[in-house]
C-alpha cells in the first residue's frame, strides 16, 4: 500500500503541476510583487537611506542587517578614501563621544580612547587630511545652539558631516522634570533653523537616544528611565521632522542604532554606555550613509543611487522592443506556425528525438524567442540594477546550509525512476549528478557557506567535478562520433555563452564576472584543438590492427596537454601576457586584471584532463568487455568490487578529515588540484559499482541537471543580489517565505531561458557550412563593434 500511494502521489504531482503551469504562476507572482513594491515606494514613502537610518535586525550576535538594503562593512582604506579632505563633527554627550571613537577607529583601527572625558577631542589623519572632532555639549541648550550657529557663518570652517545628540544629561541634572522636557522641545525647535542651514551643504544627523538598563544604573542616574528617553526622542522627532524640502527630511534622524542597542543594552556594564560592538554598528551606519553614494560598494546598496543605463544597455532594449514589433507584424500577417522542438543537450552523447518530427521553425521563431528573452532580461534588470526590489546581506549558520540539504535529499529520493540503460555515467546519471551538485552549490551560495572551510573545500570538488564531466563528455563524443565539424562547435559555444553574453550587455558586467562559463568555454576549445589536430584518432581507427599505436597516440596527445597545463600553471607572467592582449583581455579581465581568471583557471587545471583520461580508460575497458554493465550486475568481479568500494569510502572519509583540518583557504587550494580527482573517482565508483545503484536515478535531480548551466548563471541576479553579494528580497519581513517564492520564480526563469537558447540555436546556427561561415563573419563584426563601443565608453572621462 505504501508503494502504491508513493507511485500515485508522484503521478498526481506530475499530472497537475507541470512546468507550464509553474511558469504562469511565477509570471503572476512577479507581476503582483512588482506592483506591490512600486506602490510601496511611491505611496508608502522611504528609500534605502531612510531604511538604513531607521531600523533593522541582528543576524546572529554582531551582524547588523538594515531593513531592505545591504550595509557595507567599511575598512580603513575605504573610510580614508571617502573622507579625504573632509571635516566631521560629533556634538553631544558621553554616548556621542563613544560613537565618535567608534567612527575614528574605522579610519585608524589602532586608535584608543584617551583625553579628558568632559572636553573637546580632536582627531586628524594627515595622510588624507581627514579631521574628525568631538565637541562636548551634553545638553541641547544655548551652548550647543551657538556652536551650530558659528558653523553657519561665511568665514567659518564648516564640517561636511555633523552628528549631534543629547538628552540623558538633561534628565539627570533636572531629575526628569516635565519643565526640562518642555525646555528641550523649545531648544530643539530653535536649533532646527541652523541645522537646516547646515544641511544645505553638509550631512546632518540627530542621534536618537539609546535605551538604558535601568537595573544596572547607579543611584545618580536612576532618573534616566527608558520612558523618559522615549519622551525626549519623540520631542526630537517632532521638532526636526519639520525641516523638509520637497518632502525629504533634511536633518536625518539616526534611529537604527537605538534599535540595535535594545538587543545589547543588557551587556552595558554601567547600564548607560553600550558595548563597543553596538557602537560599531552605529559607526558603520553613519559611514554607509555618508560614503556609499561616493564609493558605490557592490555590497552596500543602502543610500546608493544606481547609475542610468549606458549605451549598450539602451541598444539592447531597442533590440528586444524591435523584436516585439516585428513579431506583432508577422502575427498580423499570419505567420504563427512555430512549434518548439525538443531541446537537445549538446553536452551529452544523445539527443531526445520527438516521436513526431516538429515543423521547421517559421520566420517568427527568433523574434518570439527574443521577445521572451526581453521580458526575462527586464526582470533581471529590475532585480539587480533598478531600485525596485530590496536586498539583504548573507549570514552563514550551519542550519541555513545543512537543513536545506536534507530537504533536497528527501525530494531526490522521493522522485526516483528506473534507468533506461545501466552504463557507467549514462545520460540520466550525469544529469542527476549535475543536478544535485548544482543544488548544493546554490544552497552554498545563498547561505554564505564559503565562510566555513570544510564546506568550501567540498564545494570546490563539485566545481572540479563539473569540469571533469566536461572533459569526459567531450572526449567521449569526439572519440565515438568523430564529428569535428564547425556546426557541432558552434552549437556548444552558443549553448554555453548565449545567456552570459546577453547578461554582459544588459547587466553591464564583464565576461569574466560569470567565471564558470569562460572556464568551460576555454576548456572545450582546448579539448577540441587537442583531439582535432593531426592525427585525428577515433575509435573506429583504434579498432584496426594497429590499435596499439593509435592508443599510444591518444596518450601522447594527453601528455602534450598535460605539459601545456604545467607550463601555463608555473609561468604566470607568460599566462598574463597572453590573456592581457586586446581584444582577448576584454573576455578575461576583471577590474582591469586577469588575476581572477588566473586563480580560477589554476585552481582546477587538472580536472578536465582527468575527465578525458577517465573517458579513454573507460571506453577502452568497455570495448575490451572488461566491465559488467548489465542491469543488476556488479561492475567488476566480486572481490575487485569490494576492494574498490572500500577504498572509495575510505577516500571520502579521509578527504573530509583533511578538509576539516585545513587552517585557511590558501593552504587548502594549494592541494586541491592534485587531490580533487580522488574524491571524484570515489563518487563515480560508489555510484556505479553496485548494479542496483546503476539501475536507478533521481528524476528530481536529473531535471535540475538539464538546466544546471542556466541555474548557475541566473542565480547571480534574480536569486542572489548585488552581483551575488546579497540576497534578493521579493517578500520583505519573512525570510523563509521570501526564499521559497524567489526560488520558485528563479527556477522557472532558468528553465525558460534553456528553451529560448535552444529555439535561437536552431535558427542562428544553420547546418549548411557556407551559411554558417557567413553568419560567423557577421557575428565577428558585431562582436568587434560591441567591444569598440564598450572600450570607448570605458575610456570616456567620468564613465
Amino acid at each position: 500500500m505504501a508503494v502504491l500511494a508513493y507511485r500515485l502521489g508522484k503521478r498526481e504531482i506530475n499530472q497537475y503541476f507541470t512546468i507550464k503551469h509553474a511558469k504562469l504562476i511565477s509570471l503572476a507572482i512577479v507581476t503582483l510583487l512588482l506592483l506591490f513594491h512600486t506602490a510601496s515606494r511611491y505611496h508608502g514613502g522611504g528609500d534605502s537611506c531612510e531604511w538604513l537610518l531607521s531600523g533593522g535586525r541582528y543576524l546572529g550576535e554582531n551582524v547588523w542587517q538594515p531593513y531592505g538594503c545591504m550595509m557595507h562593512k567599511y575598512k580603513s582604506i575605504e573610510a580614508k578614501s571617502c573622507l579625504t579632505e573632509k571635516r566631521v563633527a560629533f556634538v553631544g554627550d558621553s554616548r556621542i563621544r563613544q560613537l565618535f571613537y567608534s567612527f575614528i577607529k574605522l579610519i585608524d583601527p589602532g586608535r584608543r580612547e584617551g583625553g579628558k572625558k568632559h572636553e573637546d577631542i580632536p582627531f586628524e589623519d594627515e595622510t588624507v587630511s581627514v579631521h574628525v572632532d568631538f565637541f562636548w555639549h551634553p545638553e541641547a541648550n544655548n551652548s550647543m545652539k551657538e556652536r551650530l550657529i558659528s558653523w553657519t557663518q561665511e568665514l567659518s570652517e564648516k564640517p561636511d558631516v555633523i552628528v549631534v545628540g543629547a538628552a540623558s544629561w538633561s534628565i539627570k541634572l533636572h531629575s526628569g522634570s516635565s519643565e526640562t522636557l518642555q525646555q528641550y522641545k523649545v531648544n530643539l525647535t530653535a536649533m532646527a533653523a541652523p541645522l537646516e542651514r547646515l544641511a544645505e551643504e553638509a550631512e546632518v544627523y540627530w542621534v536618537l537616544q539609546d535605551p538604558v538598563q535601568e537595573d544596572a544604573l547607579s543611584e545618580a542616574r536612576k532618573m534616566i528611565t527608558n520612558h523618559q528617553l522615549q519622551l525626549y526622542n519623540e520631542a526630537a522627532a517632532d521638532a526636526l521632522n519639520g525641516s523638509k524640502q520637497n518632502g525629504r527630511v533634511r536633518v536625518k534622524l539616526l534611529a537604527a542604532s537605538r534599535q540595535a542597542a535594545m538587543e545589547t543594552i543588557a551587556q552595558a556594564a554601567d547600564g548607560l554606555h553600550l558595548p563597543e560592538s553596538t557602537m560599531d554598528v552605529g559607526a558603520q551606519i553613519l559611514m554607509n550613509s555618508v560614503c556609499n553614494k561616493l564609493l558605490r560598494p557592490i555590497d552596500g546598496s543602502c543610500c546608493q543611487k544606481l547609475p542610468p543605463p549606458n549605451l549598450l544597455q539602451k541598444l539592447s532594449a531597442c533590440v528586444f522592443l524591435g523584436s516585439a514589433l516585428v513579431l506583432l507584424v508577422l502575427n498580423v500577417l499570419g505567420y504563427n506556425r512555430h512549434r518548439r522542438p525538443v531541446p537537445p543537450d549538446v553536452e551529452s552523447l544523445e539527443e531526445k528525438k520527438p516521436a513526431i518530427a516538429a515543423a521547421p521553425p517559421g520566420p517568427e521563431a527568433p523574434f518570439q524567442a527574443l521577445c521572451r528573452m526581453g521580458v526575462i532580461m527586464a526582470y533581471f534588470y529590475l532585480c539587480d540594477r533598478a531600485d525596485v526590489f530590496m536586498k539583504e546581506q548573507k549570514f552563514y549558520t550551519h542550519a541555513t546550509f545543512f537543513i536545506p540539504l536534507v530537504y533536497i535529499f528527501v525530494l531526490g529520493v522521493f522522485f526516483n525512476e528506473n534507468s533506461k540503460e545501466t552504463k557507467v555515467l549514462n545520460r540520466e546519471q550525469t544529469d542527476e549528478w549535475k543536478g544535485w551538485m548544482q543544488l548544493v552549490i546554490l544552497i552554498y551560495h545563498i547561505s554564505g557557506a564559503s565562510a566555513f572551510i570544510p564546506v568550501y573545500m567540498h564545494v570546490r570538488v563539485l566545481v572540479a567535478a563539473y569540469l571533469f564531466q566536461t572533459g569526459y563528455g567531450h572526449f567521449s563524443f569526439f572519440w565515438l562520433k568523430g564529428d569535428f565539424g564547425i556546426y557541432r562547435v558552434c552549437q556548444v559555444l552558443f549553448r554555453l555563452n548565449f545567456l552570459v553574453l546577453v547578461l554582459c550587455v544588459v547587466m553591464d558586467r564583464p565576461y569574466q564576472f560569470y567565471y564558470f562559463v569562460p572556464l568551460v568555454t576555454f576548456w572545450f576549445v582546448v579539448i577540441y584543438a587537442t583531439l582535432a589536430m593531426w592525427p585525428q584518432i577515433l575509435q573506429k581507427k583504434a579498432n584496426s590492427s594497429m590499435w596499439c599505436m593509435w592508443y599510444l597516440g591518444v596518450l601522447a596527445k594527453l601528455l602534450g596537454l598535460l605539459l601545456f597545463i604545467y607550463y601555463f600553471a608555473y609561468s604566470e607572467g607568460f599566462f598574463q601576457s597572453i590573456f592581457s592582449v586586446w581584444p582577448i583581455s576584454k573576455l578575461f579581465e576583471l577590474n582591469g586584471s586577469v588575476h581572477e581568471w588566473w586563480f580560477r583557471w589554476k585552481l582546477d587545471r587538472f580536472a578536465v584532463i582527468h575527465g578525458m583520461l577517465f573517458a579513454f580508460v573507460y571506453l577502452v575497458l568497455q570495448k575490451c568487455q572488461a566491465l559488467s554493465e548489465g542491469r543488476g550486475e556488479a561492475l567488476f568481479q566480486s572481490r575487485i568490487s569490494k576492494i574498490l568500494m572500500f577504498l572509495s569510502v575510505l577516500s571520502f572519509m579521509a578527504y573530509s578529515i583533511w578538509a576539516s583540518s585545513c587552517k585557511n583557504k590558501t593552504e587548502c587550494n594549494r592541494m586541491h588540484p592534485y587531490i580533487s580527482v580522488v574524491q571524484i573517482l570515489a563518487f563515480i565508483l560508489i555510484r556505479n559499482i553496485p548494479g542496483y545503484a546503476r539501475s536507478l536515478y533521481s528524476s528530481f535531480f536529473a531535471w535540475f541537471g538539464k538546466i544546471s548551466l542556466e541555474l548557475f548563471i541566473c542565480q547571480y541576479h534574480i536569486w542572489l543580489a548585488a552581483d551575488t553579494r546579497g540576497i534578493l528580497v521579493l517578500i520583505p519581513g519573512n525570510p523563509s517565505l521570501n526564499i521559497l517564492v524567489s526560488t520558485f520564480v528563479f527556477v522557472c526563469v532558468a528553465h525558460e531561458i534553456s528553451l529560448i537558447t535552444n529555439d535561437l540555436a536552431q535558427v542562428v546556427i544553420p547546418k549548411d557550412s557556407t551559411a554558417l561561415l557567413r553568419r560567423l563573419a557577421g557575428t565577428a563584426m558585431v562582436a568587434l563593434l560591441v567591444l569598440l563601443l564598450n572600450w570607448g565608453s570605458s575610456a570616456t572621462p567620468g564613465a
